[in-house]
């Protein structure tokens, strides 16, 4: 261990911040996502009055984007195994591009929702492709801060979108929304051209027959030359090339990948799938998204009046959203995903009631005349539950199920998934506006609040631990059967070198 003091305080340092630079930048483009989420919530107000819209053209509005992500999202995996992960970020970032353009140059509902459904293929791409670069350049010790990302980046995007909002909101109407959505397009072009000097995936790579360009990047996001070389070994294993032979490159990206994962999966694979797909399901079931595009509309029933108090109080939800993802990210790889994850359902069940609560109470009194005590208690149980949800559920969401899959399903594997998690996204931002009321805005938190109960004991069943396990090995995780909830904490140490007791911790 002496040894290995000067190496983890001189030459790691540097490795490791190149690693998180790569990452960063992969995790841009779930900026703009988050940008237009967030944008889109204060926009949302002027848009109404402006273009007349209704309450139905409002919720189809919130939800096509993640209707189009689909198209996104299903493609994705395909298209980043046949080009590249990151030529895959490229495409996102131009085809999001368009999108703002069309948004803010919008002179009719039709074209804005056109703009948005464009923008809605680049989120898809976006979702599927920044967990995946994050996971397959990052090391076993670092992959869950750096998977993670994306939902920190996706969270400082709404938080500048409520910025803008407020901001904008004092731009003559005709401007002022328009602003608001265009204002995506910028980054969006200067994303596209700077993330191709990036490095690619050596995971990628290596299934390209190109191990010594993979070997290339590893020896600059490793510890140490030793590191990459166990590091592109174990890459080779995973993908099915044994030692000593040169791998020819792929004929056919992702061929036979859907028939392995639904026809012939093996049990392990299965209970991947099952954990992966599972995890996207439930995290837009506890009313997130309710919440991040519907908050206007709850602080308007919980008492909260003029249109400034709005988009300020908005801008506190973001800023509680960026701040516990954060959080999240120093803790994720310290104290496990199964914690984190387990803890934060804990505080989205207590909340969602909390909150049901406080608005049931204020909608059954007089207007103007609500029990102080419920106006409250709805007020700071929204900052509650986007506190809980963001140190957990949000984050460790991506995290999960960016790096569970096999080497050879990820990618498509991947694309699957955020296919789900945009139906849902879709199905509750599409439905919540009817949703309240049909069963009240109190009932429907309720509603949320006994599915957030579901997912906690899915996730407490179905999800073993993978913390400071590499990629390679994680399948093997998987192999021991559902009632295996037991940590999985092997050193860093053990998990990147070849030692004889490595699942024993320290």
């Amino acid at each position: 261990m002496g040894e290995e003091e000067p190496r983890k305080n001189g030459r790691k340092e540097r490795k490791n911040k190149y690693a998180v630079a790569c990452s960063i930048i992969g995790s841009i483009i779930s900026i703009l996502m988050g940008y237009d989420t967030g944008v889109m919530s204060g926009a949302m107000l002027f848009i109404k009055e402006d273009l007349k819209t209704n309450d139905t053209q409002v919720q189809v509005l919130a939800g096509i984007l993640n209707v189009c992500a689909l198209v996104g999202s299903l493609t994705a995996g395909r298209v980043s195994d046949w080009v590249g992960r990151r030529r895959t970020i490229s495409l996102a970032a131009w085809i999001f591009l368009a999108g703002s353009i069309l948004m803010g140059l919008s002179v009719n509902f039709a074209m804005l929702l056109a703009g948005r459904c464009v923008a809605g293929v680049g989120v898809g791409y976006a979702l599927m492709i920044a967990p995946v670069y994050a996971a397959e350049i990052a090391s076993a010790e670092i992959r869950g801060s750096l998977t993670s990302l994306p939902e920190i980046c996706i969270s400082f995007g709404i938080l500048i979108g409520y910025v803008a909002n407020y901001f904008l909101a004092k731009l003559p109407l005709v401007y002022g929304w328009r602003t608001m959505l265009g204002l995506g397009a910028p980054p969006s072009a200067a994303l596209a051209i700077g993330v191709l000097f990036m490095p690619e995936s050596p995971r990628w790579l290596v299934m390209q027959g190109r191990p010594q360009e993979a070997l290339a990047v590893l020896r600059k996001v490793c510890n140490t030359p030793d590191e990459a070389d166990v590091r592109l070994a174990d890459i080779k294993t995973a993908a099915g090339f044994t030692e000593g032979t040169t791998p020819a490159p792929a004929p056919a990206p992702g061929k036979g990948v859907l028939k392995e994962m639904f026809l012939h999966p093996t049990p392990p694979v299965r209970r991947i799938l099952v954990a992966a797909f599972g995890i996207h399901f439930f995290q837009h079931l506890s009313g997130i998204e309710a919440v991040v595009l519907y908050s206007p509309r709850i602080f308007k029933a919980a008492g909260i009046a003029t249109r400034n108090e709005i988009l300020a109080a908005t801008i506190g939800v973001g800023v509680t959203k960026t701040v516990f993802i954060m959080t999240a990210i120093l803790l994720v790889d310290r104290i496990g995903r199964r914690p984190l994850y387990l803890s934060s359902l804990a505080g989205i069940i207590a909340s969602l009631a909390c909150l049901g609560l406080g608005l049931t109470v204020i909608e059954r009194s007089a207007p103007h005349h609500a029990a102080r005590w419920a106006v409250a208690l709805a007020i700071t149980t929204v900052f509650t539950f986007v506190a809980s949800f963001s140190i957990g559920v949000g984050p460790i969401t991506w995290a999960y199920s960016s790096e569970v899959y096999p080497l050879r399903l990820r990618a498509q594997g991947a694309s699957i998934g955020v296919a789900i998690n945009r139906i849902m996204n879709a199905g509750v931002s599409m439905t919540f506006v009817t949703l309240y009321k049909a069963i009240t805005i109190g009932g429907a938190f309720f509603l949320f609040a006994g599915l957030a109960v579901v997912a906690a004991v899915f996730f407490y069943f179905c999800c073993p631990e993978t913390q400071g396990r590499a990629l390679e090995d994680i399948e093997e995780v998987f192999s021991q059967g559902w009632r295996s909830r037991q940590r999985q904490h092997p050193s860093p140490l053990s998990v990147e070198l070849p030692v004889p007791d490595s699942k024993a911790r320290p």
